[in-house]
Protein backbone atom coordinates (compact mmCIF):
# COMPACT_ATOMS: atom_id res chain seq x y z
CA UNK A 1 0.00 0.00 0.00
CA UNK A 2 1.21 3.54 -1.00
CA UNK A 3 1.99 6.43 1.41
CA UNK A 4 -1.50 7.70 -0.53
CA UNK A 5 -3.81 4.57 -0.19
CA UNK A 6 -2.96 4.64 3.18
CA UNK A 7 -3.57 8.09 4.11
CA UNK A 8 -6.72 7.79 2.12
CA UNK A 9 -7.89 4.59 4.15
CA UNK A 10 -7.12 6.50 7.33
CA UNK A 11 -9.51 9.39 6.43
CA UNK A 12 -11.94 6.41 5.40
CA UNK A 13 -11.53 5.13 9.24
CA UNK A 14 -11.96 8.50 10.54
CA UNK A 15 -15.15 9.23 8.68
CA UNK A 16 -16.56 5.99 9.49
CA UNK A 17 -15.72 5.71 13.01
CA UNK A 18 -18.93 6.72 15.24
CA UNK A 19 -21.34 6.58 12.17
CA UNK A 20 -25.00 6.87 12.96
CA UNK A 21 -27.70 5.50 11.40
CA UNK A 22 -31.69 6.08 11.28
CA UNK A 23 -34.88 4.31 11.59
CA UNK A 24 -38.83 5.17 12.29
CA UNK A 25 -40.75 4.07 15.61
CA UNK A 26 -42.46 0.65 13.46
CA UNK A 27 -38.68 -0.44 12.82
CA UNK A 28 -38.26 -2.51 16.15
CA UNK A 29 -38.37 -5.84 14.58
CA UNK A 30 -36.16 -4.76 11.74
CA UNK A 31 -33.84 -3.11 14.21
CA UNK A 32 -33.66 -6.73 16.47
CA UNK A 33 -32.85 -8.34 13.12
CA UNK A 34 -29.90 -6.08 12.59
CA UNK A 35 -28.68 -5.90 16.07
CA UNK A 36 -25.63 -8.00 15.98
CA UNK A 37 -24.30 -6.54 12.87
CA UNK A 38 -24.43 -2.88 14.39
CA UNK A 39 -21.79 -1.66 16.77
CA UNK A 40 -22.60 -1.28 20.42
CA UNK A 41 -23.64 2.26 21.15
CA UNK A 42 -23.91 3.27 17.53
CA UNK A 43 -26.16 6.38 17.73
CA UNK A 44 -29.73 5.23 16.37
CA UNK A 45 -31.92 8.85 15.29
CA UNK A 46 -35.73 7.79 15.51
CA UNK A 47 -37.53 9.76 13.33
CA UNK A 48 -40.90 11.65 14.10
CA UNK A 49 -43.72 10.44 11.67
CA UNK A 50 -47.12 11.99 10.96
CA UNK A 51 -48.48 8.05 10.87
CA UNK A 52 -46.89 7.32 14.31
CA UNK A 53 -47.50 7.90 17.89
CA UNK A 54 -46.01 9.18 21.37
CA UNK A 55 -46.46 5.43 22.08
CA UNK A 56 -44.92 3.95 19.14
CA UNK A 57 -42.08 6.58 19.35
CA UNK A 58 -41.45 5.89 23.08
CA UNK A 59 -41.33 2.05 22.21
CA UNK A 60 -38.71 2.76 19.52
CA UNK A 61 -36.76 4.91 21.82
CA UNK A 62 -36.66 2.03 24.84
CA UNK A 63 -35.59 -0.56 21.99
CA UNK A 64 -32.67 1.63 20.67
CA UNK A 65 -31.50 1.63 24.47
CA UNK A 66 -32.32 -1.54 25.33
CA UNK A 67 -30.11 -3.45 22.50
CA UNK A 68 -27.34 -1.24 23.62
CA UNK A 69 -27.67 1.83 21.11
CA UNK A 70 -27.71 5.19 21.78
CA UNK A 71 -31.40 6.80 21.04
CA UNK A 72 -31.55 9.66 19.00
CA UNK A 73 -35.34 10.87 18.97
CA UNK A 74 -36.88 13.33 16.89
CA UNK A 75 -39.19 16.46 17.40
CA UNK A 76 -40.98 17.69 14.80
CA UNK A 77 -41.81 20.93 15.58
CA UNK A 78 -44.77 22.07 12.96
CA UNK A 79 -46.34 18.39 14.05
CA UNK A 80 -46.43 19.11 17.84
CA UNK A 81 -50.28 20.59 18.32
CA UNK A 82 -48.78 22.56 21.73
CA UNK A 83 -46.33 22.89 24.82
CA UNK A 84 -47.87 20.24 26.11
CA UNK A 85 -47.44 17.80 23.54
CA UNK A 86 -43.70 18.97 23.48
CA UNK A 87 -43.68 18.11 27.25
CA UNK A 88 -45.20 14.87 27.46
CA UNK A 89 -42.54 13.40 24.75
CA UNK A 90 -40.05 15.36 27.24
CA UNK A 91 -41.24 14.06 30.32
CA UNK A 92 -41.54 10.41 28.58
CA UNK A 93 -37.99 10.34 27.21
CA UNK A 94 -36.33 11.66 30.70
CA UNK A 95 -38.29 8.49 32.58
CA UNK A 96 -37.07 6.46 30.25
CA UNK A 97 -33.53 7.94 30.72
CA UNK A 98 -33.50 8.59 26.76
CA UNK A 99 -33.37 12.05 26.18
CA UNK A 100 -29.93 13.44 26.49
CA UNK A 101 -29.64 12.74 22.90
CA UNK A 102 -32.26 14.86 20.13
CA UNK A 103 -32.78 15.81 16.96
CA UNK A 104 -34.79 18.47 16.05
CA UNK A 105 -36.19 19.27 12.66
CA UNK A 106 -38.91 21.75 11.14
CA UNK A 107 -40.99 18.58 9.52
CA UNK A 108 -43.30 18.20 6.67
CA UNK A 109 -46.48 20.06 7.38
CA UNK A 110 -46.65 23.72 5.09
CA UNK A 111 -47.81 24.88 8.72
CA UNK A 112 -47.69 24.36 11.90
CA UNK A 113 -50.45 22.36 14.08
CA UNK A 114 -49.21 24.02 17.51
CA UNK A 115 -46.89 26.82 18.67
CA UNK A 116 -43.52 25.72 17.51
CA UNK A 117 -42.71 27.14 13.83
CA UNK A 118 -39.80 25.66 13.56
CA UNK A 119 -36.56 23.49 14.91
CA UNK A 120 -35.29 27.02 16.22
CA UNK A 121 -38.63 27.82 18.24
CA UNK A 122 -38.04 24.00 20.16
CA UNK A 123 -34.12 25.43 21.27
CA UNK A 124 -35.57 28.37 21.88
CA UNK A 125 -38.45 27.36 24.47
CA UNK A 126 -35.71 26.22 26.70
CA UNK A 127 -37.40 22.74 27.49
CA UNK A 128 -34.93 20.61 25.78
CA UNK A 129 -32.05 21.80 28.41
CA UNK A 130 -34.97 21.82 31.22
CA UNK A 131 -35.76 18.33 30.80
CA UNK A 132 -32.08 17.14 30.54
CA UNK A 133 -31.30 16.92 26.93
CA UNK A 134 -27.41 17.32 26.32
CA UNK A 135 -26.84 17.20 22.48
CA UNK A 136 -29.19 18.69 20.00
CA UNK A 137 -29.13 17.62 16.35
CA UNK A 138 -30.36 19.94 13.38
CA UNK A 139 -30.66 19.59 9.18
CA UNK A 140 -27.89 20.92 6.73
CA UNK A 141 -29.30 20.94 3.22
CA UNK A 142 -25.76 20.91 0.75
CA UNK A 143 -28.14 21.07 -1.87
CA UNK A 144 -30.48 23.62 -0.86
CA UNK A 145 -34.33 23.19 0.32
CA UNK A 146 -37.47 22.28 -2.30
CA UNK A 147 -39.14 25.56 -0.72
CA UNK A 148 -37.07 27.50 1.75
CA UNK A 149 -34.78 30.25 0.14
CA UNK A 150 -30.77 29.44 0.74
CA UNK A 151 -30.29 32.68 2.60
CA UNK A 152 -33.57 31.82 4.92
CA UNK A 153 -31.59 28.21 5.40
CA UNK A 154 -28.11 30.31 6.06
CA UNK A 155 -29.58 32.61 9.05
CA UNK A 156 -31.79 30.03 10.54
CA UNK A 157 -28.37 27.89 10.90
CA UNK A 158 -26.42 30.76 12.05
CA UNK A 159 -29.33 31.56 14.76
CA UNK A 160 -29.44 27.73 15.57
CA UNK A 161 -25.97 27.02 16.37
CA UNK A 162 -26.14 30.59 18.56
CA UNK A 163 -29.53 29.39 20.62
CA UNK A 164 -27.57 26.01 21.37
CA UNK A 165 -24.20 27.76 22.47
CA UNK A 166 -26.65 29.98 24.50
CA UNK A 167 -28.65 27.23 25.68
CA UNK A 168 -25.10 25.53 26.86
CA UNK A 169 -25.91 22.75 24.70
CA UNK A 170 -24.14 20.75 22.60
CA UNK A 171 -25.29 20.23 19.13
CA UNK A 172 -24.13 19.22 15.48
CA UNK A 173 -25.51 19.04 11.87
CA UNK A 174 -27.37 16.12 10.03
CA UNK A 175 -27.64 17.06 6.17
CA UNK A 176 -30.08 15.91 4.05
CA UNK A 177 -28.47 12.80 1.73
CA UNK A 178 -26.96 13.14 -1.73
CA UNK A 179 -25.75 12.02 -4.66
CA UNK A 180 -22.74 14.17 -5.32
CA UNK A 181 -19.56 14.85 -2.89
CA UNK A 182 -18.39 18.31 -4.25
CA UNK A 183 -21.79 20.34 -3.47
CA UNK A 184 -21.40 18.84 0.32
CA UNK A 185 -17.72 19.38 0.84
CA UNK A 186 -18.26 23.00 -0.53
CA UNK A 187 -21.33 23.59 1.87
CA UNK A 188 -19.47 22.05 4.59
CA UNK A 189 -16.59 24.68 3.97
CA UNK A 190 -19.26 27.43 3.79
CA UNK A 191 -20.35 26.35 7.67
CA UNK A 192 -16.95 27.29 8.79
CA UNK A 193 -16.91 29.89 6.87
CA UNK A 194 -19.74 31.80 8.98
CA UNK A 195 -18.15 30.59 12.40
CA UNK A 196 -20.28 27.59 12.76
CA UNK A 197 -18.37 24.79 14.38
CA UNK A 198 -20.88 22.66 15.19
CA UNK A 199 -20.00 18.63 13.90
CA UNK A 200 -21.37 17.27 10.97
CA UNK A 201 -22.30 14.16 9.81
CA UNK A 202 -22.91 13.76 6.24
CA UNK A 203 -25.94 12.07 5.05
CA UNK A 204 -25.76 8.82 3.18
CA UNK A 205 -28.20 6.79 1.63
CA UNK A 206 -27.29 3.35 2.64
CA UNK A 207 -27.53 0.60 0.31
CA UNK A 208 -31.47 0.74 -1.67
CA UNK A 209 -33.46 -0.39 -4.81
CA UNK A 210 -32.19 2.31 -7.82
CA UNK A 211 -36.24 3.51 -7.77
CA UNK A 212 -36.35 3.90 -4.35
CA UNK A 213 -33.60 6.21 -3.86
CA UNK A 214 -34.72 8.40 -6.73
CA UNK A 215 -38.25 8.62 -5.45
CA UNK A 216 -36.88 9.86 -2.07
CA UNK A 217 -34.25 12.30 -3.83
CA UNK A 218 -37.33 14.01 -6.03
CA UNK A 219 -38.74 14.44 -2.83
CA UNK A 220 -36.14 16.10 -1.07
CA UNK A 221 -35.02 18.44 -3.86
CA UNK A 222 -31.56 16.14 -4.37
CA UNK A 223 -29.90 16.26 -7.87
CA UNK A 224 -29.78 13.01 -10.25
CA UNK A 225 -28.44 14.67 -13.43
CA UNK A 226 -27.46 12.04 -15.67
CA UNK A 227 -23.87 12.87 -14.81
CA UNK A 228 -24.45 12.80 -11.25
CA UNK A 229 -26.03 9.41 -10.81
CA UNK A 230 -23.44 8.36 -13.21
CA UNK A 231 -20.80 9.45 -10.59
CA UNK A 232 -22.55 7.89 -7.74
CA UNK A 233 -23.23 4.38 -9.57
CA UNK A 234 -27.02 4.86 -10.14
CA UNK A 235 -28.33 3.40 -13.35
CA UNK A 236 -31.05 5.51 -14.68
CA UNK A 237 -32.12 2.36 -17.33
CA UNK A 238 -32.47 -0.24 -14.76
CA UNK A 239 -34.52 1.12 -12.13
CA UNK A 240 -34.65 -2.70 -10.64
CA UNK A 241 -31.07 -2.75 -10.02
CA UNK A 242 -29.77 -1.21 -6.47
CA UNK A 243 -26.83 1.14 -5.42
CA UNK A 244 -24.76 1.51 -2.45
CA UNK A 245 -22.33 4.70 -1.46
CA UNK A 246 -19.51 2.58 -2.15
CA UNK A 247 -18.46 5.59 -4.98
CA UNK A 248 -19.80 8.51 -3.14
CA UNK A 249 -17.62 7.29 0.57
CA UNK A 250 -14.45 7.40 -1.54
CA UNK A 251 -15.16 10.59 -3.08
CA UNK A 252 -15.83 12.05 0.48
CA UNK A 253 -12.62 10.09 1.81
CA UNK A 254 -10.40 11.98 -0.95
CA UNK A 255 -12.27 15.19 -1.13
CA UNK A 256 -12.04 15.75 3.11
CA UNK A 257 -9.44 17.84 4.47
CA UNK A 258 -9.80 17.66 8.55
CA UNK A 259 -8.42 21.34 8.49
CA UNK A 260 -10.88 22.78 6.41
CA UNK A 261 -13.64 20.93 6.72
CA UNK A 262 -13.50 20.22 10.68
CA UNK A 263 -15.26 17.32 12.76
CA UNK A 264 -17.44 15.46 10.02
CA UNK A 265 -18.64 11.76 10.34
CA UNK A 266 -21.15 9.84 8.20
CA UNK A 267 -25.44 9.56 8.99
CA UNK A 268 -26.54 6.81 7.13
CA UNK A 269 -30.75 6.73 6.09
CA UNK A 270 -31.53 3.20 5.95
CA UNK A 271 -33.84 3.25 2.98
CA UNK A 272 -33.12 -0.20 1.97
CA UNK A 273 -33.28 -1.43 6.12
CA UNK A 274 -31.14 -1.53 8.92
CA UNK A 275 -29.91 -4.87 8.26
CA UNK A 276 -29.05 -4.29 4.89
CA UNK A 277 -27.16 -0.83 5.46
CA UNK A 278 -25.24 -2.20 8.64
CA UNK A 279 -23.84 -5.21 7.00
CA UNK A 280 -22.84 -2.83 3.84
CA UNK A 281 -20.82 -1.37 6.20
CA UNK A 282 -19.37 -4.05 7.89
CA UNK A 283 -18.61 -5.05 4.76
CA UNK A 284 -16.87 -2.02 3.35
CA UNK A 285 -14.78 -1.66 5.94
CA UNK A 286 -13.34 -5.49 5.97
CA UNK A 287 -13.13 -4.91 2.32
CA UNK A 288 -11.08 -1.57 3.37
CA UNK A 289 -9.09 -2.83 6.28
CA UNK A 290 -10.77 -0.14 8.06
Amino acid sequence: MTTLDTAAAAVRTALLEDFSLEMTGKDVTKLEEARDTIPQGTRINVTFLGNEDLPTRLAAARAVKRLGFVPVPHFSARRLGSRADFEAFLTALRADGSCDNVFAVGGDPAGPEGPYEDSLSLIESGLLREYGVRHVGVSGYPEGHPVIPDDVLWSVLRDKSAALAAQGLDGGIITQFGFDVDPVLAWIEQVRDAGITLPVRVGVPGPAGVRRLLGYAARFGVGTSTAIARKYGLSLTNLMGTAGPDRFLHALADGYDPVRHGDVKIHFYTFGGLRATSEWITRFRADHHL
